[in-house]
């Protein structure tokens, strides 16, 4: 393949022969959209497919507002370099997102005013022919991307950029937004000491985590938690209890606890808070941290009278300000999607390997199978002999065993 630039624009030769042709694509006009949950680093994601796609390969850019929302009903905004003048820093995304809208199971109401699902995929790919879009970065988690890679087979070179808090996700070591997240939990627990030292009590706080304990692992460490309870690794009560006993007795007579809200007992099941049959992950987890102090208020609050308090960060850990290493990270990932374009890398998803950037395809991540049907092969997920769990408990921090 032969790569050149004229006129401002970006064109590529594929040396792949048609009888005796050549294959020409020629690059003008990219768009970009948002979908799933909101993190810090996204705008830095954003400002670097921009500057990128404009300073480096002279294109054109716009951006599809609310996710796959945008992209069906047509709400977009042309992207130049003033757009992302001065969002480096913030949380969030200044092209909104939804985790609602799959096109390719879309929430519609028939005559009669009842709800029915269609396929209005089709919509979306004529507004892309319409505003003669030649690639589409679409930058999501699970949900975001298994449309992505729907929409791929269906004929649109499409690039993916993982986006979570949870630093899950299959296929690359660490996604932006992670580091900013542990931020907050860390400053979060700092600040619960100084209340549970003050009054002797056992503090929970309460961390995203589904599937994975990536924030409850890393920010319990870094914020000083005595215990730390995350999915991979079930817990028993009566261990929590006993290590609540060991510091009391010692004269240590407050405890912090950190948890994932995916955490759960031996021979237990998840503390689920609510389904919602419209969003992509319809059961909605949370309460495990007051679940877990009615167990410990029966068993410990007898014997000790120490208080127990719970506090859920919930979404303090997606927004303010984004860290260094997140605004970092985040552009390298939008400057690297769009130099996959003149690679023709389509299909594909950015990751980071070995340190180094990279890509893999997109049902290497979110599975081959049919339309809509997610199937990550198993998240990235902690593991329960690693050597950041190993160094934890070697420093006294138990996890329910």
């Amino acid at each position: 393949m032969t790569t050149f630039y004229k006129s401002g624009k970006m064109s590529m030769l594929n040396f792949g022969r048609i009888g005796e042709k050549f294959m020409k694509t020629e690059v003008k006009r990219i768009a970009l959209l948002t979908g799933g949950g909101d993190c810090s680093g996204l705008n830095a994601v954003i400002r670097a497919i921009v500057k990128s796609a404009i300073l480096k390969h002279g294109l054109e850019v716009i951006g599809f507002k609310g996710g796959y929302h945008g992209l069906y009903t047509d709400d977009y905004i042309k992207m130049d370099l003033s757009t992302v003048s001065g969002i480096f820093h913030q949380g969030g995304t200044i092209l909104k997102m939804s985790n609602k809208d799959n096109l390719f199971h879309y929430k519609t109401t028939n005559e009669d005013g009842k709800v029915v699902y269609k396929d209005v995929s089709d919509v979306a790919v004529e507004n892309l022919k319409k505003h003669k879009i030649d690639v589409l970065i679409i930058i999501g988690g699970d949900g975001t991307l298994t449309s992505a890679r729907d929409f791929a087979r269906k004929g649109v070179n499409v690039i993916g950029i993982p986006k979570t808090i949870d630093n899950d996700v299959p296929a690359t070591e660490i996604t932006f937004g992670y580091r900013t997240a542990l931020d907050h939990i860390m400053l979060s627990l700092d600040a619960l000491h100084t209340t549970a030292f003050s009054h002797d009590r056992v503090m929970i706080l309460e961390v995203m985590g589904r599937n994975a304990g990536w924030l409850a692992l890393e920010g319990g460490v870094a914020g000083s938690a005595d215990v730390i309870l995350i999915p991979e690794i079930p817990y028993d009560v009566n261990s929590v209890a006993k290590t609540i006993f060991d510091r009391y007795n010692r004269g240590s007579r407050f405890t912090i606890i950190c948890v994932s809200e995916g955490a759960k007992p031996v021979d237990g099941s998840v503390t689920v808070k609510s389904i919602d049959k419209d969003s992509p992950d319809s059961v909605k987890l949370g309460g495990f941290g007051n679940f877990l102090a009615k167990q410990l208020e029966k068993i410990v609050k007898p014997v000790t009278g120490q208080e127990i308090r719970v506090t859920n960060l919930g979404y303090i850990q997606r927004g303010g300000v984004t860290n260094q290493y997140d605004r970092v990270l985040g552009t390298k990932y939008g400057a690297y999607a769009v130099d996959m374009i003149w690679r023709q890398e389509f299909g594909r998803m950015v990751i980071i390997r070995n340190d180094r950037m990279d890509s893999v395809r997109i049902e290497e991540v979110v599975g081959s199978g049919k339309v809509g049907q997610t199937s990550t092969g198993g998240a990235r997920i902690v593991n329960p002999h690693g050597d950041l769990v190993n160094s934890a408990r070697d420093i006294g921090i138990t996890f329910g065993e």
